[in-house]
Protein backbone atom coordinates (compact mmCIF):
# COMPACT_ATOMS: atom_id res chain seq x y z
CA UNK A 1 0.00 0.00 0.00
CA UNK A 2 2.85 2.39 0.79
CA UNK A 3 4.49 1.65 -2.55
CA UNK A 4 1.23 2.43 -4.34
CA UNK A 5 0.90 5.75 -2.52
CA UNK A 6 4.52 6.66 -3.30
CA UNK A 7 3.84 5.97 -6.98
CA UNK A 8 1.08 8.59 -6.97
CA UNK A 9 3.23 11.32 -5.42
CA UNK A 10 3.51 14.28 -7.74
CA UNK A 11 6.91 14.99 -9.28
CA UNK A 12 7.55 18.48 -10.64
CA UNK A 13 9.57 18.45 -13.88
CA UNK A 14 11.91 21.22 -14.92
CA UNK A 15 12.15 21.01 -18.69
CA UNK A 16 15.02 22.40 -20.75
CA UNK A 17 14.55 25.91 -22.21
CA UNK A 18 12.34 25.53 -25.25
CA UNK A 19 13.71 28.46 -27.27
CA UNK A 20 17.27 27.21 -26.95
CA UNK A 21 16.34 23.67 -28.02
CA UNK A 22 14.25 25.04 -30.90
CA UNK A 23 17.26 27.01 -32.11
CA UNK A 24 19.45 23.89 -31.84
CA UNK A 25 16.87 21.85 -33.75
CA UNK A 26 16.70 24.39 -36.57
CA UNK A 27 20.51 24.46 -36.79
CA UNK A 28 20.56 20.66 -37.04
CA UNK A 29 17.98 20.75 -39.84
CA UNK A 30 20.04 23.25 -41.80
CA UNK A 31 23.15 21.17 -41.10
CA UNK A 32 21.40 18.07 -42.46
CA UNK A 33 20.35 19.95 -45.61
CA UNK A 34 23.91 21.22 -46.06
CA UNK A 35 25.24 17.67 -45.59
CA UNK A 36 22.92 16.37 -48.31
CA UNK A 37 23.96 19.08 -50.77
CA UNK A 38 27.66 18.79 -49.95
CA UNK A 39 27.53 15.00 -50.12
CA UNK A 40 25.98 14.90 -53.60
CA UNK A 41 28.35 17.56 -54.92
CA UNK A 42 31.31 15.71 -53.46
CA UNK A 43 30.15 12.45 -55.02
CA UNK A 44 29.67 14.08 -58.43
CA UNK A 45 33.14 15.65 -58.34
CA UNK A 46 35.20 12.88 -56.73
CA UNK A 47 32.97 9.80 -57.24
CA UNK A 48 33.80 8.69 -53.71
CA UNK A 49 31.43 6.82 -51.42
CA UNK A 50 32.06 9.26 -48.57
CA UNK A 51 29.88 11.88 -50.20
CA UNK A 52 27.00 9.39 -50.61
CA UNK A 53 27.26 8.34 -46.96
CA UNK A 54 27.14 11.98 -45.84
CA UNK A 55 24.07 12.66 -48.00
CA UNK A 56 22.29 9.51 -46.74
CA UNK A 57 22.91 10.54 -43.13
CA UNK A 58 21.39 13.96 -43.80
CA UNK A 59 18.32 12.40 -45.51
CA UNK A 60 17.78 9.91 -42.70
CA UNK A 61 17.98 12.67 -40.10
CA UNK A 62 15.42 14.82 -41.92
CA UNK A 63 13.03 11.88 -42.33
CA UNK A 64 12.77 10.87 -38.66
CA UNK A 65 15.06 12.25 -35.92
CA UNK A 66 14.49 15.90 -36.87
CA UNK A 67 10.71 15.73 -36.43
CA UNK A 68 11.07 13.58 -33.32
CA UNK A 69 13.28 16.30 -31.84
CA UNK A 70 10.59 18.95 -32.40
CA UNK A 71 7.98 16.67 -30.80
CA UNK A 72 9.71 17.28 -27.46
CA UNK A 73 8.82 20.97 -27.47
CA UNK A 74 5.90 21.77 -25.13
CA UNK A 75 4.00 25.01 -24.47
CA UNK A 76 2.39 25.33 -21.01
CA UNK A 77 -0.11 28.13 -20.41
CA UNK A 78 -0.87 29.60 -16.96
CA UNK A 79 -3.23 27.35 -15.02
CA UNK A 80 -2.27 24.22 -17.00
CA UNK A 81 -0.18 21.13 -16.31
CA UNK A 82 1.16 18.28 -18.41
CA UNK A 83 1.48 14.80 -16.90
CA UNK A 84 4.18 12.81 -18.74
CA UNK A 85 4.88 9.08 -18.87
CA UNK A 86 7.79 7.28 -20.49
CA UNK A 87 6.95 3.78 -21.74
CA UNK A 88 4.17 3.49 -19.16
CA UNK A 89 6.12 4.90 -16.21
CA UNK A 90 5.24 8.23 -14.62
CA UNK A 91 8.20 10.63 -14.98
CA UNK A 92 6.75 13.91 -13.74
CA UNK A 93 4.45 16.89 -14.29
CA UNK A 94 5.15 20.18 -16.03
CA UNK A 95 3.33 22.87 -14.03
CA UNK A 96 5.31 26.05 -14.70
CA UNK A 97 4.02 28.09 -17.61
CA UNK A 98 6.41 28.66 -20.50
CA UNK A 99 8.12 26.97 -23.45
CA UNK A 100 10.02 23.76 -22.58
CA UNK A 101 11.76 20.78 -24.11
CA UNK A 102 11.24 17.29 -22.69
CA UNK A 103 12.10 13.77 -23.75
CA UNK A 104 10.41 13.33 -27.17
CA UNK A 105 9.41 9.77 -26.24
CA UNK A 106 7.36 11.00 -23.27
CA UNK A 107 3.59 10.76 -23.65
CA UNK A 108 1.07 13.18 -22.16
CA UNK A 109 -1.80 11.58 -20.18
CA UNK A 110 -5.26 13.03 -19.53
CA UNK A 111 -8.02 10.49 -18.77
CA UNK A 112 -10.80 13.05 -19.24
CA UNK A 113 -10.13 13.39 -22.98
CA UNK A 114 -12.81 11.38 -24.76
CA UNK A 115 -11.73 8.75 -27.26
CA UNK A 116 -13.16 9.04 -30.76
CA UNK A 117 -15.40 6.26 -32.12
CA UNK A 118 -13.59 3.79 -34.33
CA UNK A 119 -15.62 4.85 -37.35
CA UNK A 120 -18.49 7.04 -38.43
CA UNK A 121 -20.77 4.01 -38.52
CA UNK A 122 -19.99 3.31 -34.85
CA UNK A 123 -20.98 6.86 -33.92
CA UNK A 124 -24.18 6.56 -35.95
CA UNK A 125 -25.03 3.23 -34.28
CA UNK A 126 -24.54 4.77 -30.83
CA UNK A 127 -26.82 7.69 -31.74
CA UNK A 128 -29.58 5.39 -33.02
CA UNK A 129 -29.47 2.80 -30.23
CA UNK A 130 -29.04 5.11 -27.21
CA UNK A 131 -30.51 8.35 -28.52
CA UNK A 132 -27.49 10.22 -27.11
CA UNK A 133 -24.97 12.28 -29.03
CA UNK A 134 -21.74 10.24 -29.29
CA UNK A 135 -18.63 11.77 -27.77
CA UNK A 136 -16.20 12.41 -30.61
CA UNK A 137 -12.68 13.65 -30.04
CA UNK A 138 -11.82 16.93 -31.73
CA UNK A 139 -8.13 16.97 -30.95
CA UNK A 140 -8.61 18.10 -27.38
CA UNK A 141 -5.42 18.96 -25.52
CA UNK A 142 -3.91 16.43 -23.16
CA UNK A 143 -3.09 19.19 -20.69
CA UNK A 144 -4.80 19.20 -17.30
CA UNK A 145 -6.44 22.40 -16.11
CA UNK A 146 -5.38 23.63 -12.66
CA UNK A 147 -7.98 26.40 -12.65
CA UNK A 148 -10.90 26.54 -10.24
CA UNK A 149 -13.95 24.87 -11.82
CA UNK A 150 -17.60 24.45 -10.89
CA UNK A 151 -19.60 21.23 -11.04
CA UNK A 152 -23.38 21.47 -11.40
CA UNK A 153 -24.95 18.02 -11.38
CA UNK A 154 -28.58 17.37 -12.18
CA UNK A 155 -31.12 17.89 -9.40
CA UNK A 156 -31.88 14.74 -7.41
CA UNK A 157 -34.99 13.40 -5.72
CA UNK A 158 -34.02 12.19 -2.23
CA UNK A 159 -36.03 11.27 0.88
CA UNK A 160 -35.24 13.38 3.93
CA UNK A 161 -35.07 12.17 7.53
CA UNK A 162 -38.88 12.00 7.77
CA UNK A 163 -39.23 10.13 4.49
CA UNK A 164 -40.54 13.10 2.51
CA UNK A 165 -39.28 13.20 -1.10
CA UNK A 166 -37.48 16.45 -1.92
CA UNK A 167 -35.72 17.86 -4.98
CA UNK A 168 -32.25 19.20 -4.23
CA UNK A 169 -29.33 20.45 -6.29
CA UNK A 170 -25.80 21.53 -5.36
CA UNK A 171 -22.91 23.42 -6.95
CA UNK A 172 -19.37 22.31 -6.08
CA UNK A 173 -16.30 24.50 -6.66
CA UNK A 174 -13.14 22.42 -7.08
CA UNK A 175 -9.65 22.25 -8.56
CA UNK A 176 -6.95 19.67 -9.27
CA UNK A 177 -4.36 19.78 -6.49
CA UNK A 178 -2.28 16.64 -7.18
CA UNK A 179 -2.03 15.82 -10.88
CA UNK A 180 -0.46 12.40 -10.32
CA UNK A 181 -3.33 11.21 -8.11
CA UNK A 182 -5.89 12.74 -10.49
CA UNK A 183 -4.48 10.84 -13.48
CA UNK A 184 -3.38 7.56 -11.93
CA UNK A 185 -5.47 7.32 -8.75
CA UNK A 186 -8.86 7.02 -10.50
CA UNK A 187 -10.05 6.19 -13.99
CA UNK A 188 -11.58 9.59 -14.79
CA UNK A 189 -11.36 12.22 -12.07
CA UNK A 190 -14.22 14.35 -13.47
CA UNK A 191 -16.67 11.44 -13.53
CA UNK A 192 -15.39 10.26 -10.16
CA UNK A 193 -16.05 13.70 -8.63
CA UNK A 194 -19.55 13.81 -10.12
CA UNK A 195 -20.46 10.38 -8.74
CA UNK A 196 -19.04 11.11 -5.30
CA UNK A 197 -20.91 14.43 -5.11
CA UNK A 198 -24.21 12.65 -5.79
CA UNK A 199 -23.42 9.94 -3.26
CA UNK A 200 -22.35 12.39 -0.53
CA UNK A 201 -25.46 14.50 -1.17
CA UNK A 202 -27.74 11.49 -0.70
CA UNK A 203 -26.01 10.41 2.51
CA UNK A 204 -26.15 13.96 3.92
CA UNK A 205 -29.78 14.76 3.04
CA UNK A 206 -31.05 11.59 4.71
CA UNK A 207 -29.75 12.86 8.05
CA UNK A 208 -31.93 16.00 8.20
CA UNK A 209 -35.62 16.89 7.81
CA UNK A 210 -36.66 19.39 5.18
CA UNK A 211 -38.14 21.87 7.61
CA UNK A 212 -37.73 22.75 11.28
CA UNK A 213 -39.61 20.49 13.70
CA UNK A 214 -42.18 21.80 16.18
CA UNK A 215 -39.70 22.11 19.04
CA UNK A 216 -37.34 24.04 16.73
CA UNK A 217 -34.19 22.47 18.19
CA UNK A 218 -33.42 20.07 15.34
CA UNK A 219 -31.37 21.18 12.33
CA UNK A 220 -33.13 21.20 8.98
CA UNK A 221 -32.19 21.49 5.33
CA UNK A 222 -34.03 24.78 4.97
CA UNK A 223 -33.10 26.34 8.29
CA UNK A 224 -29.45 25.23 8.53
CA UNK A 225 -28.45 25.19 4.87
CA UNK A 226 -25.10 26.94 5.44
CA UNK A 227 -23.97 24.52 8.14
CA UNK A 228 -25.18 21.51 6.16
CA UNK A 229 -23.30 22.79 3.10
CA UNK A 230 -20.09 22.90 5.15
CA UNK A 231 -20.66 19.33 6.31
CA UNK A 232 -21.32 18.32 2.70
CA UNK A 233 -18.09 19.98 1.58
CA UNK A 234 -16.09 18.01 4.17
CA UNK A 235 -17.77 14.75 3.17
CA UNK A 236 -17.02 15.28 -0.54
CA UNK A 237 -13.41 16.24 0.25
CA UNK A 238 -12.95 13.04 2.23
CA UNK A 239 -14.26 10.98 -0.68
CA UNK A 240 -12.18 12.59 -3.45
CA UNK A 241 -8.88 12.94 -1.57
CA UNK A 242 -7.59 9.82 -3.33
CA UNK A 243 -8.13 11.58 -6.69
CA UNK A 244 -5.96 14.57 -5.76
CA UNK A 245 -8.85 17.06 -5.87
CA UNK A 246 -9.48 20.03 -3.58
CA UNK A 247 -13.07 21.01 -2.76
CA UNK A 248 -13.21 24.75 -2.19
CA UNK A 249 -16.95 25.23 -1.72
CA UNK A 250 -20.24 23.33 -1.80
CA UNK A 251 -23.55 25.22 -1.95
CA UNK A 252 -27.19 24.14 -2.09
CA UNK A 253 -28.62 25.77 -5.22
CA UNK A 254 -32.13 24.27 -5.23
CA UNK A 255 -34.33 22.91 -2.44
CA UNK A 256 -38.03 22.07 -2.72
CA UNK A 257 -40.53 19.35 -2.01
CA UNK A 258 -41.14 16.84 -4.78
CA UNK A 259 -44.15 17.77 -7.01
CA UNK A 260 -46.29 14.88 -5.73
CA UNK A 261 -46.33 16.25 -2.16
CA UNK A 262 -45.65 19.94 -2.76
CA UNK A 263 -49.35 20.96 -2.60
CA UNK A 264 -50.00 19.02 0.61
CA UNK A 265 -46.87 20.39 2.26
CA UNK A 266 -47.85 23.92 1.26
CA UNK A 267 -51.21 23.49 2.97
CA UNK A 268 -49.43 22.11 6.02
CA UNK A 269 -47.10 25.10 6.16
CA UNK A 270 -50.03 27.50 5.78
CA UNK A 271 -51.96 25.74 8.57
CA UNK A 272 -48.90 25.86 10.81
CA UNK A 273 -48.50 29.58 10.13
CA UNK A 274 -52.18 30.23 10.93
CA UNK A 275 -51.94 28.28 14.20
CA UNK A 276 -48.79 30.15 15.23
CA UNK A 277 -50.47 33.47 14.43
CA UNK A 278 -53.57 32.50 16.45
CA UNK A 279 -51.42 31.49 19.40
CA UNK A 280 -49.73 34.87 19.35
CA UNK A 281 -53.08 36.71 19.14
CA UNK A 282 -54.57 34.71 22.03
CA UNK A 283 -51.49 35.23 24.20
CA UNK A 284 -51.68 38.97 23.55
CA UNK A 285 -55.44 39.10 24.22
CA UNK A 286 -55.09 37.25 27.52
CA UNK A 287 -52.39 39.68 28.60
CA UNK A 288 -54.53 42.69 27.70
CA UNK A 289 -57.59 41.31 29.55
CA UNK A 290 -55.49 40.55 32.60
CA UNK A 291 -54.02 44.05 32.53
CA UNK A 292 -57.51 45.62 32.18
CA UNK A 293 -58.93 43.74 35.17
CA UNK A 294 -55.88 44.59 37.24
CA UNK A 295 -56.11 48.30 36.42
CA UNK A 296 -59.84 48.40 37.21
CA UNK A 297 -59.24 46.68 40.53
CA UNK A 298 -56.31 48.90 41.52
CA UNK A 299 -57.99 52.21 40.69
CA UNK A 300 -61.39 51.01 42.00
CA UNK A 301 -63.15 52.51 39.01
CA UNK A 302 -65.92 49.93 39.16
CA UNK A 303 -66.68 46.94 41.36
CA UNK A 304 -67.26 43.75 39.39
CA UNK A 305 -68.37 40.42 40.78
CA UNK A 306 -67.16 37.14 39.35
CA UNK A 307 -70.05 36.84 36.91
CA UNK A 308 -69.47 40.32 35.49
CA UNK A 309 -65.74 39.69 35.28
CA UNK A 310 -66.42 36.52 33.30
CA UNK A 311 -68.76 38.41 30.96
CA UNK A 312 -66.20 41.18 30.50
CA UNK A 313 -63.44 38.68 29.78
CA UNK A 314 -65.68 36.95 27.23
CA UNK A 315 -66.50 40.20 25.46
CA UNK A 316 -62.90 41.38 25.38
CA UNK A 317 -61.65 38.02 24.04
CA UNK A 318 -64.26 38.12 21.27
CA UNK A 319 -63.24 41.65 20.32
CA UNK A 320 -59.50 41.01 20.46
CA UNK A 321 -59.46 37.54 18.86
CA UNK A 322 -62.21 37.92 16.28
CA UNK A 323 -61.50 37.98 12.53
CA UNK A 324 -63.97 40.80 11.93
CA UNK A 325 -64.46 44.18 13.55
CA UNK A 326 -66.80 44.04 16.57
CA UNK A 327 -70.07 45.96 16.51
CA UNK A 328 -70.33 48.11 19.67
CA UNK A 329 -73.57 48.03 21.71
CA UNK A 330 -74.32 51.00 23.97
CA UNK A 331 -76.06 50.09 27.22
CA UNK A 332 -78.08 53.07 28.44
CA UNK A 333 -79.28 51.34 31.59
CA UNK A 334 -77.59 49.71 34.52
CA UNK A 335 -75.14 46.92 33.91
CA UNK A 336 -76.90 45.02 36.64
Amino acid sequence: MKEQQMEYEEKILRGAPGMLMLFVGILLVFAAIAAIIFGFLSYVETMRAGGVVLAVIGIVYLCFPAWLFFAGLKVIKPGEALVLTLFGKYVGTLKKDGFFFVNPFCTAVNPTVEAAPESLSAATTELVTTGKQPKISTGKSKKISLKTMTLNNEKQKINDLLGNPIIIGIAVTWRVENTAKAVFGVDNYREYLSIQCDSALRDTVRLYPYDISEDGEEKSLRGSSQEIAENLKGEIQRRVACAGLEIQEARITHLAYAPEIAAAMLQRQQATAVIDARKMIVDGAVGMVEMALEKLSQKQIVELDEERKAQMVSNLMVVLCGNKDAQPIVNSGSIY
